[in-house]
This record gives C-alpha cells, structure tokens and sequence, in this order.
C-alpha cells in the first residue's frame, strides 16, 4: 500500500497509544451485537423467503415507529474523500479554490458534513502540512479534523494477502495511524478476493477473520467495501473444468459465502448501495447444479436488515436508471437518482446505528469545471439532510 505509515517513524507510539473511550465503546458493543445477531443468510437462494419475510416485517415496524422522523441522523452524514479528490490533489498555488485536507476539511464542516472517509492519506506537496503521510502528518491531520468537528470513521487503505511477521507488522502500522485519527472502523476498497471460486473464498475469510481480530485488538472494525461482481454467484458446485474448478453454483452469492464463513464479532461490510442496486440489475441467475437456470433477485436492504450491525458503514451513493448501460445506472448527487433510499433506510433497521457516506465517483469536474466535486457535495448533503421516513 503507498499509504503505508510506518510506525518506526515514532517508536514510542506503540506504548503511548490508548483507545478513547469512544472507541472502546463502539467496538466492544459492536462485537456484542454482532455476536448476538448471528449470520444469517443474505440473498439468492432458498433462504430468501424467509429474508424477505423478515425484511417486510421490519419495513412495516419502521414505518409505523419512524413517521416522518429523519433518517440520516446529522451527526451519521459523511462522505468519502474519494469524492473530492480533485480537491485534495491540486496545487494551492494555481487556484483560489480549496485546495488539500485542511482547506477540504473547512469547506466540509461548512456544508455541514460530520463523518470523513480517507481514500488514502496524499495530497499535494504545496497544500499546508505537505507530506501529511507519516505519524506527525496523521497528528495534524487529526488537529485538522477536530478543529472542524469533524470526525474519521475510516480509510479504503489493503488488508495484506498474507499472514507473516511483516505483514502482521504493518497491518498494525496501519491500525496505530487509525487510532491517531480517531477512527472507529479500518478497511478496505477492494473484495477478499476477486475469485469466483469457493475455494478462495474460503481462505479469503481465514486470512479476514485473523486481521479482524487483530484490528478488534486496537479498538476496531475492519471491513471490506464491495461493488456489484462481489454479490455476484459462487462458483460451488457442478461439474468440474479441466483444472479441477466447479463450474456452476448453489445459488449462493459470493459475500454470502464470506458472511457465514467470518467471525461476525471480527469482520463487517460496506455496503456501496449503488453497487448493491448494479448487482440486483446485473447478477439475476444462476446455473444450478443440475444445468437449469434459476432467477434470483438480489435484496439490498434485505441483505442488511438480516444482520445490521455487520453493516456499520455505507456508502450512499445515487443511481439514475440508464439500461442503455451495462450497469443499468449513471452516478448522480445524492437526491437526484432513482434509488429508495427512504424505503431503504425504514427495512434495515438500527435506525442512527449506521455511519453514511456519501460518493460518487464522477463528481470532479476536471479543467472544464474544477469546482463541481464541492458543488455537487453541498448537493448532496442537503439531499440526505432532506430524507425522511
């Protein structure tokens, strides 16, 4: 990872370091409810009705208990840094717009956002700080975000691939760094694994259950944040290919397979609500064991309010329906899109529980309209400042 910190920077930090109570807090209830909840089957197969049954009963417990309360609590609206990327990244001395995290940071707590996201820890060398990207830039990083009420909650940074002494090493790096900013959760943009096979699957989750156990051991949720292929069919079942792989699928998903082979007291999800919203267009069947093709159509909100607390971080990014694509939605601000979000939110349960953070990935406007990101973040935040349920 680029953004790695090394913690020799400062070897008295491993000593020095405690959790805040508010992280203790937040892990060991978190940990609790989880545990408590239990996996529980999440889409596509036979175990749907029973899904469903439950997703309808929660949906008509929280309207009936919600009205027309707000759903996005002031203090659980964020957004991802991803989003303001441009911002973050151009030089200071070229522009009288906000320009790296301090300037960002401000214009953030202006719009009235109060979660952050870190998409990684660079900016660009002539914005104040400079090399923010080692402990004493974590330090005032953290000045940074308290100065402007604003709160981290985590970082798309890697889990390592493998399991040794090294990684271990810097996998706690990373876990020191967290706690500096104040982080509740420490994650990842990518899946365990890009496989389709159960087999790597499988070992994806030992690898997660052991890091998410040692993130637990800093006061920490680790998680992974997926798009669409992630709720795609696993290949578990069938015939065999010519490298001894089955070929078709028990109609589990892929995350499915992952939920119930992870330790839910170690490991948790990041819903990108787009990307569920892709899958449940894009991923709609599956070839049985038998060779028949079997419809099956994924739940987003069902998938969450079966085990809620795994879920502590969404994004909440919109989709407007555009099935000339292949994704069947174009990326738009919050509020401006086709996607539920009022019914979403009223299925799930946990209601102020989850920390929302708003992305999109095209919001920079490039040369053409350098300011568009800010603009379209101020969107968006009245956008989900406005939902009501």
């Amino acid at each position: 990872m680029d953004d790695l910190i090394d913690r020799d920077d400062n070897p008295e930090l491993g000593r020095k370091l405690g959790l805040s109570r508010r992280q203790l807090l937040a892990a060991t209830t978190g940990m609790a409810a989880a545990a408590a909840l239990g996996a529980a089957a999440f889409g596509g197969g036979p175990a749907h009705a029973a899904t469903r049954g439950a997703a309808a009963a929660a949906a008509a417990g929280a309207v009936k208990a919600g009205g027309n309360g707000v759903l996005l609590p002031p203090g659980k609206r964020g957004i991802i840094l991803y989003t303001v990327r441009d911002a973050i990244s151009r030089d200071p001395n070229t522009t009288d717009l906000a320009s790296g995290f301090k300037e960002v940071f401000q214009e953030l707590s202006r719009i009235g956002y109060k979660q952050i996201e870190f998409a990684g820890y660079g900016q660009h060398a002539n914005a104040e700080g400079g090399n923010v990207n080692n402990v004493a830039g974590a330090q005032l990083l953290r000045t940074w975000l308290d100065d402007n009420g604003l709160e981290a909650e985590g970082n798309h940074g890697s889990i390592p691939s493998t399991i040794s002494d090294a990684t271990i090493a810097q996998f706690d790096a990373q876990c020191e760094v967290a706690n500096i900013l104040g982080f509740g959760h420490i994650g990842t943009g990518s899946d365990p694994t890009g496989s389709a096979y159960v087999a790597d699957w499988e070992l994806a989750a030992e690898r997660w259950n052991f890091f998410g156990e040692r993130a637990a051991s800093h006061g920490l949720k680790l998680y992974t944040h997926n798009h669409d292929i992630a709720y795609s069919f696993l290949l578990d079942s069938g015939p065999l290919d010519a490298l001894g792989r089955p070929t078709r699928s028990s109609g589990v998903r892929r995350l499915e397979h992952f939920l119930a082979n992870t330790d839910p007291s170690y490991v948790y999800l990041e819903m990108d609500i787009f990307w569920a919203h892709v899958a449940q267009y894009k991923h709609r069947s599956f070839t049985a064991p038998d060779g028949t093709v079997v419809e099956s159509i994924f739940d987003p909100a069902g998938v969450v309010s079966a085990q809620t607390t795994r879920f502590p971080l969404f994004h909440t990014k919109d989709g407007k329906v555009n099935t000339a694509t292949p994704n069947g939605y174009d990326m738009v601000p919050f509020g401006q899109g086709d996607i539920d979000y009022t019914t979403f939110f009223q299925r799930i349960g946990a209601k102020g529980y989850h920390n929302s953070m708003w992305e999109q990935d095209t919001a920079p406007g490039g040369n053409a309209n350098p300011g568009q990101s800010l603009q379209f973040a101020q969107v968006a935040y009245d956008g989900m400042a406005a939902l009501r349920g």
